[in-house]
C-alpha cells in the first residue's frame, strides 16, 4: 500500500493522499511507463519516493517504510486504536461490527488487510487504512503515548525502515501537533482499464493535476 501524507504547521492541516498500487505512470530511474508499485521493486524506497514526487509534483522531504509485522506492533506499543467501521465484515475469523471498535494491532491489520467482502474493493481497503493511520496519529500525540515512547521505538526497530533521525521524530511530534487537529483524507480518483491486457489505474491527467495543485498550493509551493 502507498500512501502519501503532506502536513502544513501554519495551516494547521494534514492531506492522507492514498495512491492505488496499479496505478499507471511513469517509474522515474527506469524510464517506462508501468504500475506505480513496481518502482519498489524496481529501486526499492529511492526509487518509489523519485517516482511519487514527480507523479504528484510535490517534493518527499521523509518515507516511512513499514511491514506487516510492523503495522500491527506499532498500533500495540501505543496500546490499541478506536475506529469508526462502516462496513459488517467478517475477516480471518474476526467479526467487524459497524460502529466504534477498538481494535488490537493483530485485528487492525485484519481490518485494513479486507478488500474481498467490500463492495468497493481496493478504495475501501484503501478507507480503512487511512483510517488506521489517522487512528495512529491522534493516539500517538498524546502524552501518556510520549511517555511510552521508547516501547514504541523497540516495537518498530526491525519492522520499519524510515531516513527520520529520533530526534525530528521528536521535533516533528512537538512543532506539528496542532497540523493532526485537522485531517483530511483524499482519493486519487481515476478508473481500471485494460491495456495489452495488463490491468491499470489510470488517471485522467486532469485529476492528477487538480490532486497535485491542491497539494502544491498546501505545502506553500
Amino acid at each position: 500500500s502507498l500512501m502519501v501524507m503532506t502536513v502544513n504547521p501554519t495551516k494547521h492541516t494534514t492531506k492522507i493522499i492514498s495512491i492505488p498500487r496499479d496505478t499507471r505512470t511513469e517509474i522515474v530511474g527506469k524510464n517506462k511507463i508501468d504500475k506505480i508499485n513496481h518502482a519498489f521493486a524496481f529501486g526499492g524506497v529511492q526509487m518509489t519516493v523519485n517516482t511519487v514526487e514527480k507523479f504528484l509534483n510535490i517534493p518527499i522531504d521523509y518515507y516511512v517504510e513499514v511491514n506487516m509485522e510492523g503495522f500491527r506492533d506499532i498500533v500495540d506499543a501505543i496500546g490499541g486504536v478506536e475506529v469508526n467501521n462502516t462496513l459488517d465484515f467478517t475477516n480471518d475469523g474476526v467479526h467487524f461490527a459497524e460502529g466504534l471498535l477498538n481494535l488490537n494491532g493483530k485485528d487492525a491489520l485484519s481490518f485494513s488487510r479486507m478488500r474481498y467482502e467490500d463492495p468497493q474493493g481496493d478504495f475501501g481497503r484503501e478507507a480503512r487504512q487511512r483510517q488506521i493511520i489517522e487512528a495512529v496519529i491522534n493516539k500517538g500525540k498524546s502524552i501518556e503515548t510520549l511517555v511510552g515512547y521508547k516501547d514504541i521505538l523497540e516495537s518498530i526497530d526491525k519492522n520499519v525502515l524510515t531516513n527520520f533521525t529520533l530526534q525530528e521524530m521528536f521535533d516533528i511530534q512537538k512543532d506539528y501537533r496542532e497540523a493532526s487537529e485537522n485531517i483530511e483524507q483524499k482519493q486519487l480518483l481515476g478508473a481500471g482499464t485494460m491495456i495489452k491486457g495488463i490491468y491499470y489505474y489510470q488517471v485522467p491527467e486532469k485529476n492528477r493535476l487538480l490532486l497535485s495543485n491542491e497539494l502544491r498550493e498546501q505545502l506553500g509551493l
